[in-house]
């Protein structure tokens, strides 16, 4: 039994040429030579193309961890074990960097000077770089008696000028931030911020729980109206900057909750009945999610601080729809309630070389680490 030879052209082209008579000795070698010195630089060419591409694409997908905490500070007493968990979350190689995603400060804690700044430096001695976004506690409800009844505007302006003021991320590891006050229509927004490690871009948004900082009485919401102008302008701007780079996803860090447990069709005469229900605070950001979703084509994350209870400390699902009520399939929303806001952290691993580039899991603080002692 014989194999059929295949007859490819490259092979019919070799069957109709001629064997070539002998060379001589000398000019035959100095060919020969030329040939093979050729064929092992073409080959070391190839190589080293193919060694470029490969490290490019490692490049481009590299494995990194961030890990995001929350409401970990309430009393002046929780100071010691929140600074054991930031310390917990610095010794791991692993974490590229943490979000402190709201609430610095308890309710019941005065909105003072002196604990900002004391907080402040517990924050910024992290290991890891550490991105503070502002919470409801933090500036919205400062203007209650238990809080200092302090005016809300004025403890957000003090924030931006103590914790947003420097280019970088708090911590003792640098990272550059880019902050929406560079544009000189939004200068006082130095709180959004932006930056980008891999083929991932990361948004800090000021989006505080309790509707949004919405006002419910009569004139002009000044505060409210502005801001929601800024973080549209933010988000939209980081749509472009992550098409231009060519990156795969976007993540959305807030702690307000702006996404509603059901969706509702709009009410086309809402405005005909005499108990008319509060008015969303929200409702101009999903628009700008949706507007940013349109834009780039990749997938985006949010994440969000929940109140309620979590079996597993976290839940993701898709709820954002648009005002037709249809679903928009690439965002994504990661909602998390840590059952111990002191000794757990929510950790998201990233291998942009799986198909499924974002693993989430809680992780908690190791039982054998001892508490340091409080930054004086």
């Amino acid at each position: 039994m014989s194999w059929s030879q295949r007859r490819t052209p490259s092979a019919e082209r070799r069957l109709a040429t001629l064997p070539r008579p002998p060379q001589p000795a000398g000019r035959g070698s100095r060919r020969s030579r030329y040939l093979k010195i050729m064929r092992r630089a073409s080959c070391t060419l190839m190589l080293a193309a193919s060694l470029g591409s490969s490290l490019a694409a490692f490049a481009q997908a590299p494995r990194y961890a961030f890990a995001v905490v929350a409401n970990a500070l309430t009393s002046q007493s929780e100071e010691a074990s929140a600074q054991r968990l930031i310390d917990a979350i610095g010794r791991d190689p692993q974490i590229a960097f943490m979000v402190y995603d709201g609430n610095l400060k308890g309710a019941r804690e005065t909105c003072a000077d002196h604990l900002y700044e004391q907080r402040h430096d517990l924050l910024d001695a992290s290991r890891a770089p550490l991105v503070f976004v502002p919470g409801e506690r933090d500036w919205v409800t400062c203007g209650m008696n238990g809080s200092g009844a302090y005016d809300p505007a004025e403890r957000l302006d003090f924030l931006r000028q103590n914790f947003f003021s420097d280019p970088n991320a708090l911590g003792q590891t640098p990272l550059t931030l880019t902050r929406e006050s560079e544009v000189s229509r939004f200068r006082p927004y130095r709180e959004n911020v932006r930056w980008q490690l891999g083929d991932t871009v990361f948004i800090g948004l000021n989006v505080p729980d309790g509707n949004n900082h919405y006002l419910n009485a009569g004139g002009r919401n000044g505060e409210f109206e502005d801001r929601v102008i800024a973080n549209g302008f933010w988000l939209e701007h980081a749509a472009e900057y992550a098409k231009r780079r060519n990156a795969r996803a976007i993540v959305i860090f807030m702690q307000g909750n702006a996404m509603p447990e059901h969706y509702e069709r709009p009410d086309r005469f809402a405005w005909l009945r005499f108990h008319r229900a509060p008015r969303d605070g929200y409702l101009e950001l999903r628009r700008s999610l949706v507007k940013l979703a349109e834009i780039f084509r990749g997938q985006i994350i949010v994440v969000n601080t929940d109140d309620s209870k979590l079996a597993h400390g976290f839940t993701i699902d898709q709820p954002l729809r648009n005002d037709k009520g249809a679903k928009i399939e690439n965002v994504t929303r990661i909602a998390f309630s840590l059952r111990d806001p002191l000794t757990q952290w929510l950790q998201v691993d990233a291998d942009m070389a799986r198909r499924t580039p974002l693993r989430v899991s809680v992780h908690d603080v190791p039982k054998h680490l001892p508490l340091l002692p409080v930054q004086p």
